[in-house]
């Protein structure tokens, strides 16, 4: 059996499954509490000791059932309401010493890779360029999708609970509220319009339990038979609807929980907001969220067939390469150049798999920082890579690309920087022999012309290597460029290199 617990802005949910085989799992168990974390942390930034203790209490209760259904596997997360609280890693602490129940601290990102992955499982998203809306309490996650590919994912301040601490004093006049709503969330909207592009979009999906919600009183409210999903008509009708009643109208007339009522009506403007940029006039409403995610990532690590990311790292890292106007030819070539003097040098840096994916993307997006200014562009490379999603990869792993992408011209890797001296001395390591073969294989395209078609890097005697090519004319600024930027790579790796 597995376990999932999803530590939100608005509750803190717990779902148990029981394993089934590799590609499926059966309901066992659902908890919720109502604790509402975002209220504290978007209003004070900090969340309050009745919150801790309710949290506490919540987790205690769920630690019983765990053990009394023999749950053997448990991955709890906490997203944006316990990201943002200054007393965060206290928070967690207290969490885990006094309930034994260790949480993870995710990422908008990592929140929507999570809920793509559970929303992949129950809708056919083959051959789809879709939009996935998840409304939580924290945060909207917006996600753009090419079958089961994740191409970006945006995370934007749209949640809920944060829309009402901020507007709450209005939340009365429906129309106020909603043109306050919309004036603040514009900048988002551009946002969103931007990362859609020109392309069309094949389905839009909502998720999250207002989401859910709003389809439940589509057939409640108006009489539809079905509450997969939602036209845009029926979510403004429904606005209207309940905005007409108090939040007391709705716990008593709709039966809603009184920490869905007051939330309902931001979600349904976001939602319509978000979805009307598609140019559809329906959600589909899938119905799994978060926790299916983690559940869904849990499986194939439980019976030996966890899949690799490794598509979806390069897909994320060319849409980024993409969104700055890279030169993705030239970012691709390198890429190829520097795997091939990878494999061919393993005896020299004793890396692995993990590492090879990185050096792949840092060669892709190595000349990103040109977008803001050719000179010192090492340098606003790192700053792009290390504040941007590279979905797939952890936030340690995204560090360590950025610091490669730093170093690929000009200052080799140094204590002297703070920034890299503040990194694991393993992740020091991998920057510094990952930066030595990245100068080469940029070197091998300095004009940008993708004139190298093959080369060799072959050991010799007493650390002698060679590097010879081949490729289209006599490649004299390719091995001008290679003599020069050949020293890391020596030094680094103790031997002697000679271009032939």
């Amino acid at each position: 059996m597995l376990a999932a617990i999803d530590i939100g802005s608005n509750g803190i949910r717990m779902q148990i499954v029981r394993i089934v085989d590799a590609t499926r799992f059966e309901f066992v168990d659902y908890q919720r509490a109502p604790v509402r974390l975002g209220q504290d942390s978007f209003s004070s930034g900090h969340i309050t000791e009745a919150s801790i203790q309710a949290t506490i209490q919540a987790l205690t209760r769920f630690q019983t059932v765990i053990e009394h259904l023999g749950v053997p596997r448990v991955r709890a997360v906490a997203t944006s309401a316990v990201r943002e609280a200054e007393n965060c890693d206290i928070f967690l602490d207290r969490v885990s010493q006094q309930t034994g129940i260790t949480v993870e601290l995710i990422s908008g990102e990592e929140e929507a890779r999570l809920v793509h992955l559970a929303v992949s499982k129950v809708l056919d998203l083959k051959d789809k360029y879709a939009m996935l809306i998840e409304i939580g309490g924290g945060s909207v996650e917006v996600t753009l999708s090419e079958g089961e590919t994740i191409l970006s994912s945006e995370s934007y301040r749209l949640g809920t609970v944060r829309l009402m601490q901020k507007f709450g004093s209005v939340t009365d006049n429906l129309l106020e509220f909603s043109r306050m709503v919309l004036e603040y969330a514009e900048l988002a909207r551009q946002r969103i319009d931007r990362e859609i592009g020109t392309r069309k979009i094949n389905l839009c999906i909502g998720t999250g339990g207002n989401v859910e919600a709003l389809g439940q009183l589509r057939c409640q409210l108006l009489r539809r038979r079905s509450a997969d999903f939602i036209t845009l008509d029926e979510i403004e009708t429904l606005m209207e609807t309940l905005g007409s009643m108090s939040v007391q109208e709705r716990i008593d007339r709709l039966n809603l929980r009184p920490d869905r009522a007051d939330v309902i009506i931001p979600a349904g403007i976001v939602l319509h907001m978000i979805a009307r940029e598609t140019h559809l006039r329906q959600v589909t409403i899938p119905h799994v969220g978060l926790k299916e995610g983690i559940l869904w990532d849990m499986l194939p690590e439980v019976v030996g067939r966890r899949p690799p990311v490794d598509q979806q790292v390069r897909a994320s890292a060319r849409r980024l390469a993409q969104k700055y106007s890279m030169d993705l030819q030239h970012g691709e070539q390198v890429a190829k150049l520097a795997l091939c003097l990878f494999d061919q040098s393993e005896c020299l840096h004793h890396l692995n798999g993990e590492e090879r994916l990185l050096l792949e993307v840092a060669s892709l997006l190595h000349d990103i920082g040109q977008f803001i200014q050719p000179a010192d562009h090492e340098r606003h490379g790192y700053y792009i890579v290390k504040h941007s999603p590279l979905i797939g990869l952890t936030a340690e792993q995204r560090d360590v690309i950025a610091h490669i992408i730093r170093y690929h011209r000009k200052e080799p890797p140094t204590l002297q920087d703070e920034t890299f001296k503040s990194l694991p001395q393993k992740d020091r390591l991998t920057v510094t022999k990952l930066t030595a073969i990245l100068r080469l294989a940029d070197s091998l395209d300095t004009s940008h012309s993708r004139a190298i078609t093959d080369l060799r890097l072959t050991p010799g005697a007493r650390n002698g290597w060679k590097l010879s090519m081949e490729g289209e004319g006599d490649l004299l600024l390719e091995k001008w460029q290679l003599r020069k930027r050949k020293k890391l790579f020596e030094d680094v790796f103790g031997v002697s290199l000679e271009i032939v």
